[in-house]
Formats: structure tokens, C-alpha cells, sequence
């Protein structure tokens, strides 16, 4: 192993992109229930961005690396470690320490309260890294984006009352867990929504992922109505809310009675004075409205296991390269919300240890 690698430092919350910076460091002391995973890809998330702008409005420590989502091989294992070996593909764990269960609190996230995976090697406790199958035919870029955005999204259809078939699930939007989403529900033989304010997004998506029904919301304003319509007046059952304060009020208004509203995202900004009456939309539907914080180890090992059987590839919209510039530009493509899918950081080596 070299004696020194190169990681990506953010000095504080809300310094800006252009303060993030790679810096040589030398290779952590690794004890003996701990792995060195060699990193091959990372997927970014709007949480990255959100922290390096401020706005996220969680803890971040200074000089964080960032990032939560990684894929790689295990380098080396301490003489403890039971269930991984060198050359096993792994994929990092959002909360470390969130095993099963709900995860109760921010504390121990990757690229945010405690360093994440945005340098060469980075070292985790056993229990903190998903061991992908061999039979995987996945990428590194997809099996990084598993992390955050594929157990965000299981846990959104699975985390409370399990989504059966004929369902109706409406995402907003085409990030991540939106396209992600579209393709467990599709799978598990749902109907399937998306919105979007672009034409060319949606086309993109009818071609790649054939949802049942698509909404342009800047051409159809009242989506909401549009939802019912398309539903037979039914609503959907489960709903994956990316919009936040700017969308729940339609989202309330188009939910199913006793369906599920998975709050995720905060894209969507709406002013104090003109938010709505949540409690009493909530209760006029009798609708359950869930904050989704990531999700736990036994989510992530349901996910690898879906995704592996009903060989689902997690979307990629664009992957670059793992240097100065490579790293700036993917940051600065995610920032400008162009992408369908997800957007990732490819170290280009192989995949066996050296």
C-alpha cells in the first residue's frame, strides 16, 4: 500500500465549491475490526452541494471530505474482520452506525458529521460497508448510487407499509431517487408517475424508463388535479416528495386516503407566510407523512438483493474523472440540475488490489 493518497477536503459549511481541495495524506492506522476499502466510484448527491453552499441544515464538520456514496474493493481487512475479505466489491453505509431500526439522528453520515469517501482509500468499521454479490452486473457508478439514493428509496416503499402491485407511485422530479424510485415500483409491478418542468427530460424518461403517465408541472400547474384525473380520482398511494415546502401542499392534496408521503428532499423553497395547513390536509386524507432519513444496513442489503434479481441498473447520467478538475466539474454539473439520474466520480483502476 502507498504511504500517502489523495483526498478532498472542504475546510467549512457553506465555504463554497471552489474551497474544496485535494491534499496528499498519509494512510490511515487501520485496528483489527476495521477494512481499507480502495475507492473505485462515487456518486454525488444535492446533499453534497447543499453542504459546500450552506444550506444543508445539518451538522458538517470542518474540513470535511465529502461525499457519503462510494463503491470499491477491499484492500485489507484486520485480523478481526469476519465477513469480508481482499478483493470483495463493498459499498459504503450512509449512518454507520444505523444497523436496523430507524436512525435516530444525523450524527455518524458520511461527507457530513464524519468524513466521507471522496479520496482514494478510506477505512470503515466492518459493519459500515455492504458486500455487492459476484453476480452483480452492475457498475461501480451504479453500485455506488445504491448508498444514499437507492435505500432512501427503498425505505420510502418498503419502510413502513410495503408497496404491493397496482399501486400508483408519483415521483417529482428526475433526480436520483425519482428515476430510482420509478424503477423499484416499476419492478415491483406498480403504476408509475413522474413530473418534471422539461419536455426533453420526460421524453428521455418515456424512452429509458416508460413510466405509465408523465406531468410537465410548468405547463400543467395544477399537477395535483392532473394526478387525480390519471387515478380515477383515487390518488397515488405513495408519493416521493424531492419538492419539500414548495410541492407538499400538492402532494397532500393528491395523495391517496391512507396513503404515504416520503419527504426527501428540500428543492423547492416556499415562503413562511405561505405554507400550508399540513396537520389538516394530513388528516383530511388520513394520509401519513414520513421524513426519510437515508435508512439502515438491513435496507441496504434488501435493495443490493432487488436490484441483483431483477438486474436493475440505478441511472447514470455522467461520471468524471477522479482529479482536480474532474471533481470540480462533476460538483458544478450536479449544482446546475441538468442531469437525469445520477451524477458520479469514476477513479478509473481496476478492481483488483494491487
Amino acid at each position: 500500500m502507498t504511504n500517502q493518497y489523495t483526498v478532498f477536503r472542504l475546510p467549512d459549511k457553506g465555504s463554497s465549491l471552489d474551497a474544496l481541495k485535494s491534499y496528499k495524506e498519509p494512510m490511515p492506522e487501520l485496528d483489527k475490526h476495521q477494512v481499507v476499502v480502495r475507492i473505485c466510484a462515487v456518486a454525488l448527491n444535492y446533499r453534497d452541494i447543499a453542504i459546500a453552499e450552506g444550506t444543508y441544515p445539518f451538522p458538517v464538520k470542518k474540513s470535511v471530505i465529502p461525499c457519503s456514496d462510494m463503491c470499491g474493493v477491499v484492500h485489507h481487512a484486520g485480523s478481526r474482520v469476519k465477513s469480508l475479505k481482499k478483493g470483495d466489491k463493498v459499498i459504503s453505509l450512509f449512518m454507520q452506525n444505523a444497523l436496523y431500526g430507524p436512525c435516530t439522528d444525523w450524527h455518524d453520515g458520511l461527507g457530513g458529521p464524519i468524513d466521507g469517501v471522496l479520496q482514494e482509500y478510506a477505512v470503515f468499521p466492518e459493519h459500515g460497508l455492504v458486500k455487492i454479490p459476484k453476480e452483480a452486473l452492475m457498475t461501480d457508478a451504479e453500485a455506488a448510487s445504491l448508498v444514499c439514493t437507492g435505500v432512501t428509496t427503498w425505505n420510502a416503499l418498503y419502510g413502513n407499509v410495503p408497496l404491493k402491485p397496482g399501486q400508483t407511485v408519483l415521483v417529482l422530479g428526475t433526480g436520483g431517487v425519482s428515476i430510482t424510485a420509478l424503477q423499484i415500483a416499476k419492478a415491483a409491478g406498480a403504476n408509475t408517475i413522474v413530473t418534471s418542468s422539461s419536455d426533453v427530460k420526460l421524453k428521455h424518461v418515456q424512452r429509458a424508463y416508460k413510466p405509465t403517465h408523465v406531468i410537465n408541472y410548468k405547463k400543467c400547474p395544477d399537477w395535483e388535479k392532473e394526478v387525480l384525473d390519471f387515478t380515477g380520482g383515487h390518488g397515488a398511494d405513495y408519493i416521493v416528495e424531492t419538492g419539500g415546502a414548495g410541492t407538499i401542499e400538492k402532494s397532500l392534496q393528491c395523495v391517496a386516503f391512507g396513503g404515504i408521503i416520503s419527504v426527501i428532499g428540500f428543492l423547492a423553497a416556499c415562503p413562511a407566510d405561505q405554507r400550508p395547513d399540513m396537520a389538516g390536509l394530513a388528516l383530511a386524507k388520513g394520509a401519513v407523512v414520513r421524513g426519510i432519513m437515508v435508512g439502515n444496513r438491513q435496507q441496504l442489503e434488501e435493495m443490493v438483493r432487488f436490484t441483483v434479481v431483477n438486474n436493475i441498473h440505478l441511472p447514470v447520467d455522467k461520471e468524471f474523472p477522479f482529479s482536480d478538475s474532474g471533481v470540480m466539474e462533476a460538483f458544478q454539473y450536479m449544482a446546475q440540475a441538468g442531469h437525469v439520474g445520477k451524477v458520479c466520480i469514476n477513479f478509473t483502476h481496476d478492481l483488483v488490489p494491487k
